[in-house]
């Protein structure tokens, strides 16, 4: 391990830090400049920032031409409230980091200590660290930047933490790896009435009813083929918490989720299609908008293969277990510029899962992959 005792220690304090100051999606401004300080501290050749947002690229260059490499780790945590009894857990209420996200950039950041004592000997290392990756919005927004167009990766390589899975183990495999998914909020309106002249209003209670089991019946899940859905209700609300008024206004948030991008195509316009027929049938008015868009998320052959020659050189037990994961990951919208690929490491079968309110990243994790990227870069860029 390139890693000292201390350097580790270090490290885990700069995880737990961060743990502590959670951001949110487009809001990452502090961590944004946390990373900035590491960056320039480990004596990367370019620090870009306000990269789609919040978002912080360092630039490690070698001494003769070759590929660009990037790793990305992601800067933003959840709107969700901490219920572990950590020493350092968030001190900001409703806010935490219960995906990963500070150890994942932990990871980079081990990883620029050890360019900053060993530069390629070609080409360029690059680490991203990315905004607002929880709401889908943030890749697509690092990709837009016209600051990106000055790095321009051959491959872009990044890691989940992945609970469920034994600690330590990597699950990584070609093709499909996680699901396209979108939020799908549905706005139906009518006319509001007295609640004792129900009659004289057009109340969306119907509508809703029918959709609550209707819309889910588009998606039942089962096995994870091309030709998986999965419709879920996420939240609804009809009218307002008063007794004195019979509703006129109601909201469905629906999250529509499938293995592939053509199929998701498929079953957004089958949603949008029963929910205009049921509207029209109550005689009412709708509004859909989408909000949490992922696309899915494809490994690319070649990069996993690199991925694969890193884990056996360093002796990381690996598998395609668990794979393709039902949930969703922006990372997919790099494979369209790059030849990209992500690993998922272990937190442990027993760890508690993503986004549950007393879940940790695991310190052991650090080491683990910050070496697996390092051997990566080494055996494309020396």
């Amino acid at each position: 391990m390139f890693l000292t005792d201390h350097e580790l220690a270090e490290l885990i304090a700069w995880r737990h830090d961060l743990h502590g100051k959670p951001e949110l999606s487009g809001q990452e401004e502090k961590t944004a400049k946390a990373v900035q300080a590491l960056l320039h501290a480990t004596g990367a050749d370019k620090v870009v920032t306000g990269l789609g947002g919040h978002g912080v690229l360092g630039i490690y260059d070698g001494d003769a031409p070759g590929p660009t490499i990037m790793l990305r780790a992601e800067l933003d945590g959840l709107p969700i409230q901490e219920t572990s009894e950590l020493a350092y857990r968030s001190s900001v209420p409703g806010k935490a980091h219960l995906c990963g996200h500070d150890g994942h950039m932990t990871i980079l950041a081990a990883v620029a200590r050890g360019l900053s004592r060993q530069r390629p000997r070609r080409g360029r290392a690059v680490l991203l660290f990315q905004p607002a990756e929880e709401d889908g919005s943030g890749a697509a927004a690092v990709l837009a930047d016209t600051k990106f167009e000055q790095v321009r990766p051959d491959f872009v390589f990044s890691l989940h933490n992945l609970p469920g899975l034994p600690l330590g183990h990597v699950s990584v495999a070609e093709g499909l790896v996680n699901c396209a998914s979108r939020g799908m909020q549905i706005v139906l309106s009518g006319r509001t009435a007295h609640a004792s002249s129900p009659e004289l209003g057009v109340s969306p209670k119907g509508a809703i009813a029918r959709l609550l089991d209707e819309i889910t019946a588009l998606g039942r899940g089962g096995t994870l083929d091309d030709a998986f859905s999965m419709v879920t209700v996420t939240h609804a609300r009809l009218g307002e918490p008063a007794f004195g008024i019979s509703p006129g206004h109601a909201e469905l948030w629906v999250t529509l989720r499938t293995l592939t991008d053509s199929t998701m195509e498929r079953v957004r316009l089958q949603a949008e299609g029963l929910v205009q027929q049921v509207a029209a049938g109550e005689g009412l008015k709708v509004e859909i908008t989408y909000r949490d868009v992922f696309s899915h998320c494809l490994n690319n052959a070649e990069a996993v293969a690199h991925l694969r020659s890193a884990l056996d050189a360093e002796g990381v037990r690996h598998s395609v277990e668990g794979l393709p994961l039902r949930g969703s990951e922006d990372f997919g919208r790099f494979n369209y510029r790059s030849k990209a690929a992500m690993f998922f490491l272990g937190a442990g079968e027993k760890h508690p899962g993503l986004h549950e309110p007393n879940y940790d990243f695991p310190d052991e994790l650090i080491g683990i992959g910050a070496k697996v990227f390092m051997r990566t870069l080494r055996n494309l860029l020396d």
